[in-house]
């Protein structure tokens, strides 16, 4: 059974008043998540206890160090299904990985006419780095259309898609629409026209199981601060093929195996791409956090947050003025994003939180998707593992005060 009360327990921080006498409501995992206890645990007891550099010392707390930085890569590995660890690079955030690609692979492989395409759905983070890698290129940036659903238009993908392509990059999970787009299928297509694909796996990995080798992904990038991990530290995958014949994306100690006054050899992977000291505290807390998230089950985690955001869905219809972006049912993730005519979505996240309640209000890092639905911002619930009914029910009730707030009819 999946006790959702026993969870919340686990979470110290849900026990904060924001206010005298006003519990935390929060709302607002999409950004970023809470921590369980173990996970803080974890990272305290790295640095009151064996806290030292790593892969550089012969020393009993170097070992140490060294062994739990690089068993928090093996568990991520198993979380993913990766084929073998050293395909799993350590980055600061999701961000990161999609700058080590355009980087690294992107300058070798881009050039003058060929094609990227994204979808109409990206963060910032899928898509600036490509628009400096076909500026500087000379390539041209494309992007799959949406409907007014907010799903992709992929009877489309045949017009996107052609041998110019040399990448296709996309979320698996959209932070505003929710929208969760077919991962394999657009791999699929992918390949067919010779190109490689890139998932954003940022909105995927904390709330479902991922499996990149049933998606035949070729990279894919996700943040520890989104599935109850520390800040400051991601993951890329990629395929060996592809790493391997990639240069460093930044140098310095730990990403070489030899140097001399003449030059020097890279490392082997994944050490090759983790420049400088390493985010060794944050590796253990992202490692106590794949346990937790595995403890509980990823099926279980998916399927709380279905039920939590259905009955949300259906309790935010209701009320008066409202307008909810994006799909519905099982194409969407755990989070709504929407508008209430008469209310910019600022002032509902400022009113909300007077009760408690902790949502997001802005462009969320998706400027040109809001623009596309002909919006300068948007409200967002988020929901994770820990969210109740109760909570949406709270939420509901503060969004019908706001309305009165603002005396609207």
């Amino acid at each position: 059974m999946y006790d959702v009360e026993r969870i919340r327990d686990d979470f110290p921080i849900l026990k904060t008043e924001v206010y005298p006498g006003v519990p935390l409501v929060y709302l607002d995992s999409a950004a970023s998540s809470q921590k369980p206890l173990t996970v803080i645990r974890a990272m305290d007891d790295y640095y009151e206890h064996y806290h030292a550099n790593v892969h550089r010392g012969v020393h009993r707390l170097s070992e140490l160090a060294t062994t739990e930085y690089e068993a928090a890569r093996e568990k991520i590995a198993r979380f993913v299904n990766a084929p073998e660890i050293e395909q799993i690079i350590y980055v600061g955030n999701a961000t990161e990985g999609f700058n080590l690609v355009a980087y690294a692979w992107g300058r070798a492989n881009i050039g003058s006419g060929d094609e990227i395409l994204l979808t109409e759905l990206e963060h910032h983070a899928n898509i600036v780095p490509w628009q400096i890698l076909a500026e500087e290129k000379g390539a041209t940036l494309r992007y799959l259309p949406i409907l007014d659903d907010g799903t992709l238009a992929i009877e489309r993908l045949g017009e996107f898609l052609t041998e110019r392509t040399k990448l296709f990059s996309f979320t698996a999970a959209s932070n505003v629409a929710g929208t969760i787009t077919p991962v394999r299928e657009l791999v699929d297509a992918a390949h067919s026209v010779g190109a490689l694909a890139m998932v954003d796996a940022a909105q995927l990995a904390p709330h479902m199981p991922v499996d990149v080798q049933a998606m035949d992904c070729d990279f894919l990038a996700f943040s520890s601060h989104k599935m109850c991990g520390p800040t400051g530290i991601g993951i890329l995958y990629g395929k060996r093929h592809l790493l391997e014949t990639m240069p460093p994306f930044m140098s310095g100690g730990d990403m070489i195996r030899r140097v001399t006054f003449d030059g020097f050899v890279p490392n082997d992977l994944p050490w090759k791409f983790e420049a400088g000291t390493p985010r060794i505290a944050e590796a253990v807390g992202l490692g106590a956090a794949i346990d937790y998230l595995s403890s509980l089950g990823m099926d279980a985690v998916h399927e709380h947050e279905r039920a939590v955001t259905d009955y949300a869905f259906e309790a935010l219809s209701d009320i008066p003025g409202i307008r909810i972006i994006g799909p519905l049912g099982s194409q969407r993730g755990g989070l709504i994003s929407f508008t209430l005519a008469g209310l910019h979505p600022h002032d509902i996240a400022e009113i909300l939180d007077k009760k408690g309640i902790a949502i997001r209000a802005g462009h969320h890092c998706a400027m040109p998707l809001h623009q596309r639905l002909g919006l300068s911002a948007t409200a967002r619930a988020s929901f994770y593992v820990h969210t109740t009914f109760e909570e949406i029910d709270q939420l509901t009730a503060a969004l019908h005060h706001a309305r009165s707030v603002f005396k609207l009819k």
